[in-house]
Parts: C-alpha cells; structure tokens; sequence
C-alpha cells in the first residue's frame, strides 16, 4: 500500500449534500463553458479558408504522394507533424515525447472517416524508420509519411507540433485551421478533431453556414467495424439515442 501523503492545504471535507450543492454550482460553470465552447466553435466554421497554391509531395508506404492523396478521397484532411528524425530526443528508437504522447491519444478513424474526414501524420524519418516504429508502439492505424519539402516550414510545423486541417473542392485543396502548442493538449478524440475542421460534427444542433453537411447527432454513431457509406442509422440505436436526448433534454430544465 503506498504510504504518500496528501499534499498540505486539501479543500475541506464535508457531507454528501454540501458536496453536491458544491457539485451543482460548478455544474452550471461548467455548462455555460460548453455553451461558449460550442459559440467559439461556431465562429471557426466562419472562419476564412487560404487556397494551397503549391504542390506538396511525400514519401508513403507504396511509394511518392502528394497532399491531395493524403484525404484518400475523403474531402476533409487533418495532417499532424510528428517528430521523428535525427536530431530530435529518442531518434531512432523513439519519436519525441510529446508527440508520441499525442499519438496513444489517437482514437479508431473509422469514425472521422465516416464523417468524410482523414487524419494522417508526416514526420522527415524515411519510411522504414516510421514503418518500424508504428509497429512497436502500436500506431499500425494512423496513416504516417515522410516530409520530402517545404510542407513543415510553409504550414507552421517546422520547428514545433501541430495539427493543420483542410478541405478540398475537387483536386483543389484549402487550409482551414491550425492548432499548435496548448491546443495539441486536448486532440485525439473524434470530436476534437471534428471540431477543427471547417465542417465540424456535421449535427443539425451545430450553428454552421448554410448548406453544411448536417445530419441528426448521435444517430451516425456506429461499431467502428460496421459503419456503411449512405446506410440510413440503425432503427434501435435511434430508439435508444432519442431516449437518452430526452433524459439529457430532462436534467437540463
């Protein structure tokens, strides 16, 4: 049994009904947080894109690709610069700390993938290295290439971390956000990485500009082995998702 010790100046110890009258006052903090979480996030989906003029090109699995390969068809591309290269801590037998920290967070794609979006990663390692290590530290499923230009020093990521998403119309390809710093702290969840695209949760609740992709929320969710392009929700999840809105709807009267 560990014998550590509390730190000094612990908040006070009181019964169950004080500790949750204490609970409810920070609930409704915490709900009015969400509410201009969701507002801000409204803003970003306003937010202007900037055309991706040049022509990027890196090295994958199967060989040379360029950026627009990287959606793998899907229209929405979130790319995260990794470092893995000589010169950073840990290389070879490691990528940094930090980003590998970033990578164990990274939940199944079949879900951003069904919301028409691709999450890949791009360090300046050579294939082999970055073939080796996702295999030793369990990171098969994440998409990752190798930096052959200037895509880290055009895109704000040749020096530190970052997530930069895009969208493309065709075979033209738009910037539209980028998150670096404090921000990589709360990536890896579908929903953080949806919320940074400019089509976001793609949910009729979401204040979007006119016309967005938007469909009912939760009614999308599936297994992430069973999702089926343009398969309408299945019609018991629906029954138990509306019966869980409702309870949702209910506690916040």
């Amino acid at each position: 049994m560990s014998t550590t010790q509390l730190p000094p100046n612990t908040p006070s110890i009181v019964s169950a009904q004080e500790w949750e009258a204490a609970r409810e006052r920070m609930l409704a903090k915490e709900k009015a947080h969400t509410r201009a979480r969701d507002a801000l996030m409204a803003e970003r989906r306003q937010m202007p894109w900037v055309a991706v003029e040049n022509k990027y090109f890196f090295d994958g699995p199967k060989g040379r690709v360029s950026l627009l390969d990287l959606f793998e068809g899907r229209r929405q591309l979130i790319v995260y610069r990794a470092f893995f290269e000589p010169g950073v801590h840990g290389w070879p037998q490691h990528a940094c700390i930090g980003c590998s920290m970033v990578a164990d967070q990274v939940s199944h794609l079949s879900h951003l993938h069904a919301r028409d979006t691709t999450l890949a990663y791009a360090s300046r390692a050579p294939q082999a290295d970055i073939k080796r290590l996702k295999s030793q530290m369990g990171w098969q499923h994440i998409p990752w290439y190798t930096i052959t230009d200037r895509f880290d020093a055009d895109f704000g990521v040749a020096e530190w971390h970052g997530h930069n998403a895009f969208i493309r119309d065709g075979d033209r390809i738009f910037r539209t956000y980028f998150i670096n710093s404090r921000g990589d702290e709360s990536i890896g969840t579908v929903w953080s990485f949806l919320d940074m695209t400019a089509l976001g949760r793609q949910e009729e609740w979401e204040k979007s500009p006119q016309g967005y992709p938007q469909s009912r929320p939760y009614k999308w969710w599936n297994w992430h082995d069973s999702y089926v392009a343009e398969a309408p929700p299945d019609p018991k999840w629906v029954e138990v998702s509306d019966a869980g809105e409702a309870a949702m709807r209910s506690r916040d009267t």
